[in-house]
């Protein structure tokens, strides 16, 4: 059966350390590191942390309605079984090399370097402002994500994103095994030098966009205000409406309504090698 811990103010290093099986309501974690290190079984509801490391090592924890404040950075490290559910995150660093974890209904307005090197992740209505978001994080399941931010998913593996909007420069570069249905992108040099990236009834607008990658497919996609493109990729793409300017694409098939700009230099890649349809 599980203590209960009700409406306190806990301060001091590891002030609630290798706990096991406590549900804990209204209860403030303040100026003390590590309050919950090496804890299992914790049920968090209403409760605010205010100071560095609270979740690490841990176990088996639930936390509902709780906000993480700007000095509770670096918040949750090497955590397995993990729901965090209605939820405000100020602090960044949060997040890093955790294993089976859920955000749901989750704002993270200060998400610097977050959501790193992680595995089995579900993001679901989830608010996101920060650069480099979920490097190196592998089997990921996003739905609405909200996402301003630079640099995200750089190396991630095996994620699936749907209806998500995200303004992100160098999004999806080195990543592998990605699809992302019914979202929209906006940001320069996507995708970069991934493999296998799939896009489904996207809108993109992108400068260099989608270059450098090994088997990249569009379906149904819009490309808006997008330029030079498909750099040195092998693509399978078809497109809604016109694109600005395609280059030196390896190879594969285009298809659009029209290409204001197609650039295929002979020194540098083999134009046979991709078929390009304009149904206009």
């Amino acid at each position: 059966m599980s203590e209960e811990i009700r409406a306190r103010r806990l301060t001091g290093e590891r002030a609630l350390f290798m706990s096991r099986d406590l549900d804990i309501y209204d209860t403030i974690f303040d100026d003390g590191e590590s309050p919950l290190k090496e804890s299992r079984g914790i049920r968090l509801t209403n409760c605010m942390f205010k100071w560095k490391y609270p979740l690490w090592y841990c176990r088996d924890i639930r936390v509902t309605d709780c906000q993480w404040f700007e000095m509770a950075r670096a918040g949750v490290w090497y955590t397995e079984d993990m729901a965090v559910e209605r939820a405000v995150i100020e602090a960044p660093k949060n997040f890093r090399r955790c294993r089976n974890l859920k955000l749901s209904d989750v704002d993270l307005p200060n998400a610097q370097e977050t959501l790193w090197h992680c595995d089995g992740v579900e993001l679901r209505n989830v608010s996101v402002k920060g650069d480099y978001f979920g490097m190196d994080t592998e089997n990921v399941t996003v739905e609405n994500l909200r996402l301003v931010g630079n640099y995200c998913f750089d190396g991630a593996k095996n994620v699936t994103v749907t209806d998500s909007r995200m303004l992100t420069k160098d999004a999806f570069w080195n990543s592998e095994n990605v699809t992302v249905r019914d979202s929209f992108i906006s940001g320069e040099y996507l995708g970069w030098n991934g493999k296998n990236l799939t896009f489904e009834n996207c809108t993109i607008e992108s400068l260099q966009g989608m270059c450098y990658i090994e088997n990249l497919t569009l379906r149904h996609c819009k490309l808006l205000n997008t330029t030079l493109a498909f750099e040195y990729s092998s693509v399978d793409a078809d497109i809604v409406g016109g694109v600005d300017s395609v280059i030196n694409p390896t190879s594969g098939i285009i298809r659009a309504d029209s290409i204001g700009e197609l650039i295929l230099e002979k020194d540098k890649i083999d134009p046979s090698g991709t078929k390009i349809v304009v149904r206009a």
